[in-house]
């Protein structure tokens, strides 16, 4: 949707949180006086200067709820600091604090009245605070680009409305001119203004170009649905539901609205007040940045837009995955946990907890939360398999193998035309395969594990996970030897940057004896996942083969600080105490993951190995 703005400007931040989380900024002229050396007193509280120190921290770390903290602090020893204040300020948007941020915000408009963030937090307070006219003016003097343009323009007209002035709401956002993803935005938010405004036609017209210019937008077809199933009929609104579908099947808004729509219920409109209208506005925003590397910017007006709707799902949503993608996982948890148990989408922000749960190591508490989800739903196949790949992700292969099963027999199966057909695999299904095979192989069920890699890569030939594991299996085992690299070599032509795969590549030629091929490979493996203990280890293996003895040692070190895996990390002390045994091909002492098991795929989705 604003894909072409970002390939000019690959990340956007506004400059007062860029200053305010950069770790090289210099220190206050307060603390520079300080020269004591310690950071706590004896009560354990910290200094000022540790206070600061410790804010700097937690906004390199993205704890901007801990920054914000030990801004207050520090702001104690030197309240009119106008850096520590754009710092607090900064820090306690992006923790949600927004009561607070607009004491800050209030501070900074008294040295700098044109102060654009700040200009914008005092206007989305007035505007929930329903002081529409003065919301407008703080709201004017937030705007300067592209993006603050846009969203200062759509806050203005929802102040607006709130005033009673559709028609003149309307009219600012049709001023406004912007680059080519502008027009959804400008119609999406006039519809929502004429239809709250009770102007059905003319909120019908701006939604209907709306999903001209994009039919897979869910909040532009989520609006159009519901306005239609008021003023046309059930037909059409289930249409514009349906052509969504095709491009995102079963989202739980769409299904929720359609299974209304045929109960014989006429939806409400996507908002109805000027304060949801706004959070709309910043979600709708918030959310697109954050899928395009605007991750601070993101976080400031989705933070924002939950300051107007608490319980607004998709924005709790997007939160929680901004948040697992910059690494907070027990944020993401936190918000997570705030989808209302009555909302659609509860069900999926259960599952993407249990993801986070496993993620921070409580797997015991991830599968307990999605054994509860298929409990309730024994077809649900998304908790299912997220059930499965936690299990795997844990060793608990036997489990997992029987998780997968389950999976297949609720898996939707469709002949080559794409039909239903119950005794059909659809292609789709090919992962579920894969995953299981995996399983059984590391619970010593081959047969089962062959034939279940067959069948996913007859649905995918060239699925370069299915080769290389399939492939360095007979490998491992010394059979179909040929076969086995052509596949192993297929996936790494496919993926040729995927360190786990080219890993097994160069030890799939180590266990045949070819050492000098085993380097090269597991050489270019390291350099694609430098940090992969078994690759370290692998790579010293190798080293030894070849006579470059201080270079393995020199990997196995690397391997052993690492973190390996504990029943590896003997194995690697020996061989850094006493080397390895004389040659003997075809016969391993790494004994860790098995190459390739783990995949760039898994750390994506957050499976493990």
């Amino acid at each position: 949707m604003i894909a072409a703005f970002f390939k000019t400007n690959p990340r956007l931040a506004l400059p007062a949180v860029v200053t305010a989380l950069a770790l090289a900024a210099p220190l206050p002229a307060w603390a520079e006086s300080i020269s004591a050396p310690q950071t706590r007193e004896a009560s354990d509280t910290l200094t000022p200067l540790g206070s600061y120190l410790a804010a700097r921290h937690a906004s390199v770390e993205r704890d901007a709820a801990s920054a914000a903290k030990f801004y207050r602090s520090a702001l104690q020893a030197d309240p009119r600091n106008g850096e520590l204040i754009d710092r607090a300020f900064i820090s306690a948007i992006a923790g949600g604090e927004i009561e607070e941020a607009v004491k800050f915000a209030r501070q900074l408009l008294r040295a700098d009245k044109n102060n654009r963030v700040a200009n914008l937090v005092v206007g989305i307070h007035e505007l929930k605070q329903k002081k529409y006219t003065t919301a407008r003016g703080s709201l004017q003097r937030s705007i300067r680009g592209p993006i603050t343009d846009l969203v200062g323009t759509l806050l203005q007209a929802w102040a607006l409305q709130g005033e009673g002035n559709a028609s003149q709401a309307i009219a600012l956002i049709d001023k406004l001119q912007g680059p080519e993803w502008y027009p959804i935005f400008k119609d999406l938010h006039s519809g929502l203004i004429a239809d709250v405004a009770g102007r059905a036609s003319d909120a019908g017209k701006r939604y209907e170009r709306a999903l001209k210019l994009d039919n897979s937008a869910l909040r532009v077809v989520d609006a159009y649905g519901r306005w239609s199933s008021r003023h046309q009929d059930a037909a059409r609104a289930i249409d514009a539901y349906g052509e969504f579908s095709k491009k995102l099947a079963d989202h739980p808004l769409v299904n929720e609205a359609v299974a209304q729509i045929k109960a014989g219920k006429k939806l409400p409109p996507l908002v109805t007040t000027p304060q949801a209208g706004a959070a709309e506005a910043l979600y709708g925003l918030g959310a697109s940045l954050s899928r395009r590397g605007g991750e601070d910017l993101a976080l400031v007006y989705l933070q924002l837009a939950l300051y107007l709707e608490p319980q607004h799902g998709l924005a709790l949503l997007s939160l929680a995955d901004l948040y697992e993608a910059i690494k907070r996982p027990q944020l993401a948890l936190k918000v997570y946990e705030r989808v209302p148990a009555t909302s659609p989408l509860k069900r999926n922000a259960q599952i993407q907890e249990a993801t986070a749960l496993e993620g921070v190591d409580r797997a015991d508490d991830a599968i307990k939360l999605l054994k509860d989800i298929v409990g309730n739903n024994g077809k649900d196949l998304d908790a299912i398999m997220a059930l499965g790949n936690v299990q795997r992700a844990r060793k608990q292969f036997a489990e997992c193998s029987d998780t997968y099963s389950k999976a297949l027999d609720v898996a939707p199966r469709e002949d080559g035309e794409g039909k239903a057909d119950a005794k059909a695999d659809t292609k789709k299904n090919w992962i579920i395969y894969y995953f299981r095979g995996i399983c059984h192989e590391r619970s010593k069920q081959w047969s089962k594990a062959e034939a279940d890699l067959k069948k996913a890569l007859a649905m995918q030939p060239e699925q370069a996970h299915v080769l290389n594991y399939l492939g360095y299996s007979w490998v491992d085992q010394g059979v179909n030897l040929d076969e086995g690299m052509k596949m192993i070599r297929r996936a790494v032509e496919q993926r040729p940057d995927d360190g786990y795969i080219v890993d097994s590549l160069g030890w799939a030629y180590y266990r045949i004896g070819q050492y000098e091929d085993a380097v090269k490979h597991l050489e270019r493996a390291i350099e694609l996942k430098p940090q992969d203990p078994t690759i370290n280890d692998h790579l010293g293996d190798a080293y030894w083969r070849v006579g470059r003895t201080l270079e393995a040692k020199f990997q196995w070190a690397h391997a052993r600080d690492l973190n390996p895996d504990p029943a590896d990390l003997p194995k690697i002390e020996t061989k850094l105490r006493d080397g390895m045994p004389p040659d003997e091909p075809g016969k391993t002492t790494a004994g860790g993951d098995r190459p390739g098991e783990k995949t760039d795929q898994d750390k994506k989705e957050g499976k493990g190995g």
